[in-house]
Parts: structure tokens; sequence; C-alpha cells
């Protein structure tokens, strides 16, 4: 660093502020300056008593002194640590100049910490900022064009200048490659899972009367952890035939990989027997009619619920809307609003309950606003006391009637709502749902009440097909939990079937072994891991030609043969033994997964059974769509998009969500 060798007037700084120092002052020993902008500022003399800082890299210059005043160093370290100084940022993009910052200086380690926080120098990065803008695109759903609106352009001009411009076409390709990334992260994942695919088909339409298939991978990890990913998204020009699924699941598996792994197929909308027959032979089962093909799941369980909630709101369409224009009375008016409180404190109604207008798309806010309204009746009786506008008021029997269609909408919106709290809900769960709708609708049916009679009949027949159709598969899920097994099955059996009930539980136990004699006939190398072993093995060589002909590939055939008949007798003891144990207690947050994991061993067999039969997705709607009694439509925005594109944006954004969790799963598997 410079030294002090003029005698006259001197900068030195104290507190961030430049003293004046004169040669009365001037202490007999040579000072040094102490602040590090003088490392890139220089002082000159412009005129008597007034001088100033000149830049040393851009020549600009700054006020340094008038006669007595002296400015302070501030605006210098702005000037470099900010950025602004051109021959200084020109430096740095060409790597030739250490950027200052002002916490250390220069490129020499500091001597003085500087009190006064300041950011560091931070290098502009275009291609970083535009990766930014996809994954901000792809995250929050916004339009691609936004890149080009001129308050966007400003925005990003103001925030950084030296960005330049995206357009469509840029930005467009950026999210490509984002979701190509992002792939190439997830079937590195999907690479290691042990056991086999169920995959759920989503329909969406669009205005065009283009079909858009959600395909969705649900699986268990080598960890027995259960994962669900969207794996395509393939737009269809003709989604009601007989061909439109079976092409979009051959596309996925093709995609992925997946032939031969996929276990069972679980969709929305019920599926001609055409359409059927397309789809069971991309099963891996060898046997596509095993437990009646009800690995072919043809209606999942939150659109059963759906319909059925449309059947309760279709019954009591009328009081329903009488009850709605008294909630709108009072809730788009703030006079009214206060009167409505007013009145129900004088009343004392106990209720927390808030009033708010349902959404008509999804009857989960029906339901809502009918049980507040019904918790708040007295109130909406007695309103016309202090606000006389009011004449809505619904009688004494529209009242009775709407918690009569509260008591139907209940059990229904409490099984459908384990599909948005519930994290990955199994086929477990709905199995106890689904038993206990059917049993309840049985007792309604007898009601002497016709209203109640008839809704229940309605109601009955739609969760008869989804218990016709999925029932097996639901009841083999529930075999593969130790606390119930087949106990569970025989109990709730018998509450729906009666005196039948021995021949449908019949039906699961036949199933259940027949499925097993599938898992025991699988070749002995059941993983990647075993055959790399296998073929390791057979790289083995010996100068011995008896030996070479011993452990050739045809050599040991009929002791193969005999492995294979007698560890199928063993096995066959398995599910036995397994069923003949006894129950485990029933603990509240049992992981089912995590027993089977601790337990493989003892169950080689039977633990990839259940491993396969875990994984089976009950419902194919997103989460946000299970309350919806319409189908799902495409926005136009997305529909003037190239397919490609729509893939790219829906599924990058699945895969973004989980983007942590995969790269942890990967340390794992590769550790």
């Amino acid at each position: 660093m410079a030294e002090m060798t003029e005698m006259e007037t001197t900068p030195v700084e104290n507190n961030n502020e430049l003293a004046l120092i004169t040669p009365e002052t001037q202490p007999n020993k040579r000072r040094k300056k102490k602040s590090m902008v003088w490392e890139y500022f220089t002082i000159e003399t412009v005129s008597a008593g007034c001088r100033r800082a000149c830049c040393k890299r851009c020549k600009q210059s700054f006020a340094y002194s008038t006669g007595s005043k002296v400015a302070g160093t501030s605006h210098l370290k702005r000037h470099i640590a900010k950025g602004t100084c051109p021959a200084l940022l020109r430096d740095q993009d060409n790597n030739q100049l250490t950027p200052y910052n002002p916490r250390t200086g220069g490129s020499e380690p500091p001597k003085r910490r500087y009190r006064s926080p300041s950011s560091p120098y931070i290098p502009f990065d275009q291609d970083r900022c535009r990766h930014e803008i996809a994954r901000m695109i792809i995250m929050h759903d916004y339009p691609l064009h936004m890149v080009e609106h001129p308050g966007f352009i400003a925005f990003v001009q103001n925030l950084q200048p030296r960005f330049d411009k995206v357009s469509f076409n840029t930005l467009q390709g950026d999210c490509v490659a984002t979701y190509l990334r992002e792939k190439q992260s997830v079937m590195k994942f999907i690479e290691g899972i042990p056991g086999r695919f169920c995959l759920t088909l989503d329909m969406w339409t669009s205005n065009q009367t283009l079909g858009y298939v959600f395909i969705t991978g649900q699986f268990i990890d080598s960890d027995w952890k259960l994962h669900r990913r969207v794996f395509n998204v393939i737009m269809e020009p003709y989604p009601d035939s007989d061909s439109a699924l079976s092409h979009a699941v051959a596309a996925c598996l093709s995609d992925w990989s997946l032939e031969g792994k996929l276990f069972s197929l679980t969709f929305n909308h019920p599926q001609s027997e055409a359409g059927l027959e397309n789809l069971r032979p991309l099963l891996c089962i060898k046997n596509p009619l095993v437990l009646n093909g009800q690995l072919l799941l043809g209606n999942c369980i939150a659109r059963t619920l759906s319909c059925m909630a449309k059947d309760v709101l279709g019954a009591g369409q009328e009081i329903i809307k009488k009850i709605r224009d008294s909630v709108k009375y009072v809730k788009t008016s703030e006079s009214h609003d206060d009167k409505f409180v007013q009145v129900k404190n004088q009343l004392q109604v106990p209720s927390e309950k808030s009033l708010f207008l349902d959404n008509q798309t999804q009857w989960n806010t029906t339901y809502q606003m009918l049980a507040a309204a019904s918790e708040l009746k007295e109130v909406f009786n007695c309103l016309d006391t202090s606000d006389p506008d009011y004449k809505l008021a619904p009688s004494m029997e529209d009242w009775n009637l709407a918690e009569t269609l509260c008591t139907f909408l209940k059990p229904l919106f409490d099984a459908a709502s384990m599909l948005t709290i519930t994290t990955n809900p199994t086929a477990i769960t709905f199995f106890h749902e689904a038993w206990k709708i059917h049993a309840d609708l049985g007792r309604s049916i007898t009601n002497e009440d016709p209203f109640i009679s008839n809704l229940a009949k309605s109601m009955q027949e739609k969760i008869d097909k989804y218990w016709k159709d999925c029932s097996l598969v639901l009841a083999i899920a529930v075999v593969m939990d130790p606390r119930f097994k087949m106990k569970l099955v025989e109990f709730s059996f018998t509450k729906i079937y009666g005196e039948d009930a021995p021949t449908y539980i019949k039906t699961v136990d036949d199933g259940i072994h027949e499925l097993f004699l599938e898992y025991v006939a699988l070749p002995l190398p059941l993983t990647p891991t075993y055959a790399d072993e296998g073929n390791a093995g057979n790289n083995f060589k010996t100068d011995e030609s008896h030996q070479g002909n011993l452990l050739s590939e045809h050599g040991l055939t009929d002791f193969d043969a005999y492995i294979m008949e007698t560890t199928s007798q063993q096995m066959k003891s398995e599910l036995d033994q397994y069923l003949e144990e006894s129950l485990l207690p029933r603990v509240q947050d049992f992981d089912v997964l995590g027993w089977w994991k601790l337990h493989k061993m003892k169950y080689p067999t039977l633990s990839k059974m259940a491993r396969d039969f875990l994984s089976i997705p009950v419902f194919a709607a997103a989460p946000d769509s299970v309350f919806d009694i319409i189908d799902k439509q495409l926005d136009e925005y997305r529909c003037s998009l190239r397919p490609e594109t729509v893939e790219a944006l829906i599924c990058a954004k699945d895969w973004l969500h989980y983007g942590s969790e995969v790269s942890n799963a990967l340390v794992k598997m590769e550790f």
C-alpha cells in the first residue's frame, strides 16, 4: 500500500470519514493509508483547495475534498463493490482481476476488517438465469409467453440490465431441457426398483375434443418406501376409442423400459370389454385372468365416491338451492353478515363453523356449506327479527332434509378426504372405508322413509359395482397386513354378505393362493443383482474340461428342475405359515411396509407378493381433483402448446417437487 509522502493536506480514514491533516497536525511518524479503496483510486488536485478521487480503472473522478470539507469513502466503495465500474467489470469477466470486496478488500489478505457490511460481487451468469426462469415457469405453471410481456421485460431489465431478453422459443427449449435432465434422474432412480410397477390412467379432455392421458406410476423401492411419479402425459386424438388407453400405456412402458414389469392398472373412466382386452396383455402376470382379471381396476375410488355424491346432491337439489341462497344473502353483504353474527351471539349458538358459498364443481364444498348452515339453522330462523329484508328462511322440514343429505355425504367426505390428507393412501385403508359404506347403505335401504330408501338404493348400485370390480384386490392387500390377515376379510364379508359370506371368503382365499403360485414359479434369479452374479459365475473358467461341463448352462438342467420342484413345495407353505401366525396388535401408526422390510428374509417369496400388492393405487385422479364432479379439462393455453411441451411442463413439475428425495435415494443406492 502506498505511503503518505505529502506534507500538505493528506487523507486518513477515521470511522469511514476522511479527516484533514495539515502540516500543523501532521505527526512526525509517517502513516500508511488504511482504506482498501486507495488501491483503486488516486487523489488529484483539480484547483486550489479542491481535490478529487480518480478511479485507476475507468478514470472517472469523484468528490474528495473542497476546502476544509472532506467526503467519506462510501461512494468510492460503491463504485468498486456494486459493479458500476465498467473497466473493472471487463477485467472481472476476463478473470484479470479479483473483484473488490469491502470485507476483504482486493486480492491480498485484508489488514483491517470493515465494520460496515456490504454484499460481495457476484458474477452475472446468463445461462444460470435462463435455467432458473425455466424452473420458475415449470414449478408455478406460469405461461411461457410471460417472458415476452413488457412488464416482465421491464422488471428484469431494472433488476439486471445485462440480462438478454429471452424469447418464447428459447424458453420452451429451456423447459424441455430441464425436463430431460430430470427425466434422466428419475430413470436412474427406478432402475434399481426390485418390484413391479402399478400405473394409474387419468383421462383429461379439451375443447378440441382431444384427450390427454396422465400416466402415473406407483412403486416400492428397495428400502420399502412407497413412491408416486407422473411418468407421461400422452395426447390421444380419439379418447373414446377402445385402443386409446392401451396405446398410451404401451408408449409409457416403452419410454421407461417397463415391459414385463406392469403389475396393475387403475383408471377413472369405465372401459368397454374390447378396451379391457387390449389392456390385459400389457400386464406382467402370466395368467391375465388371475383374480378374475381384477388387476385391471376399472374405476378409481375417488370417481366412485363422486358419483355417489352426485346422487345425493341431485336428490336434494331444491333444498340445497334454498340454503345456498340464504348463505349468499348473508355472505355477500357486510351489513347482513354483521346482523347474522349479532343474532348468533344473542341466541348463544355454540357452533364454531363459518358460512361460505360452495363451489358447485366440487361436492365437498357443498357438503361443508350444508353442514355449517344446518348447525346455524336457529340463526337463519330468527334472522328476520333483526333483518326484515331476509325472507329466504328454509322451513324445519327443509332443514331436516338437509341434515339427511349430510348424513349420506359425511362418510363419503371422510373417505375421500383420506386421499388428500394421507401420503400415498393404500388399498388397505380403502378396504375399510368401502365395506363400511357398503354395509351402511344396505341398512339404509330398509328404512321406512322412501326418500332415504330410494337414495340408498341408487348409491348402493355404484358401490356394488366398485366392490364387485375391486374387492378381491383390496381384500388381498388387507391380508398382507399382519394386523388383519384373513380375519378382517371374514368379519367384513359376514357383515356384507350374511349367509353367503363363506363363498366370497373362499374366493379370496383361493385367489391369494393362486397368485402366490405365480410368484413361486418365478425363476430363481429374481433380481438384476442375482442375474449379474450368475453371469459373473458363467465367466469363471478352469483348465479342467469336466468342471467346465459341470458348471455350464446346460450341465445342471435336471438339478435346476429338482431345485425348482423341491423349493416350490417348501415355499407353498410360506403363505400358510404367515396366515396361521397370530395377529399383531392394532397400533394406529403401524408401518406395514416397514414390517415386511424386517421380515423379507423369513418370507422371501411372500414379501415380493406383498410389495406388489401394497403398491396398488386405489385412485387415478390427482389429489386436487378428488372431489370433482366434472371431468378434468386441459386449459386453452396448454392446448395451444405442442403435446411434447405439455408433457415436459407437467412431468417436470412433479419431478422437481421430489428432486431432493430422488437425489438422496440415489446416493443411498450408490453407497
